[in-house]
């Protein structure tokens, strides 16, 4: 019986692959000649780094407090370097449905809601996001988010403009916070605080 697999034609037709690879080799420098600006673009990394467009925000320090299940909050530093305002209206990531939450006052306590109307950061200016405050909230873990895991999270702008950033997951027990079902209102053994933050 012979032999028919991948390499045993290479090894018996060793002029026809060098003939192919020639071929190749000559489509692709015509390609990417420079009377095609399109593929010139593409073949340069400095041209390539040009032409995309910068992202909508800078964001600094993100990360995701880590929790087994529940609730848990995306936290960091919106950076607005453009002339005019931005609005996030939305945030998602793969393994939560997501809000934009703030911290008000309410009967003269602290709650947690969701913020209508999205979050502006104003031109040349910048906008935080942390533990009781504002925040992006993970409402349904549908899998850990342990720390030192990479959560991927998509914005979306007010215009439909996105762009997307990698949290990395920290443990964090500051202020005693707790994402929990009935967040909101004070927890026992807080002083106080309100539930802003998810338990692990």
């Amino acid at each position: 019986m012979r032999t028919t697999g991948y390499l045993g034609q290479r090894r018996r037709a060793p002029g026809v692959l060098a003939t192919a690879c020639a071929a190749v080799l000559v489509v692709g420098v015509a390609g990417c000649s420079p009377s095609d600006p399109s593929a010139t673009a593409r073949s340069s990394p400095a041209a390539s780094a040009t032409a995309s467009p910068a992202g909508v925000l800078g964001i600094r320090d993100p990360w995701v407090k880590a929790a087994d299940r529940g609730m848990t909050a995306v936290f960091g530093t919106l950076v607005n370097d453009g002339d005019t305002d931005v609005t996030l209206a939305s945030a998602a990531t793969p393994v939560s449905p997501m809000e934009l939450h703030e911290m008000t006052m309410k009967d003269g306590a602290m709650v947690m809601r969701q913020k209508q109307g999205g979050i502006v950061i104003r031109a040349k200016g910048v906008h935080v996001l942390e533990p009781g405050g504002d925040h992006l909230m993970l409402m349904d873990l549908s899998q850990p988010v342990r720390a030192g895991d990479e959560l991927t999270v998509t914005l979306t702008f007010g215009d439909g403009r996105t762009q997307r950033f990698v949290a990395v997951a920290k443990p964090f027990t500051g202020a005693q916070e707790s994402y929990s079902p009935g967040h909101g209102a004070p927890t026992p053994g807080t002083g106080g605080q309100p539930t802003t933050g998810p338990t692990s």
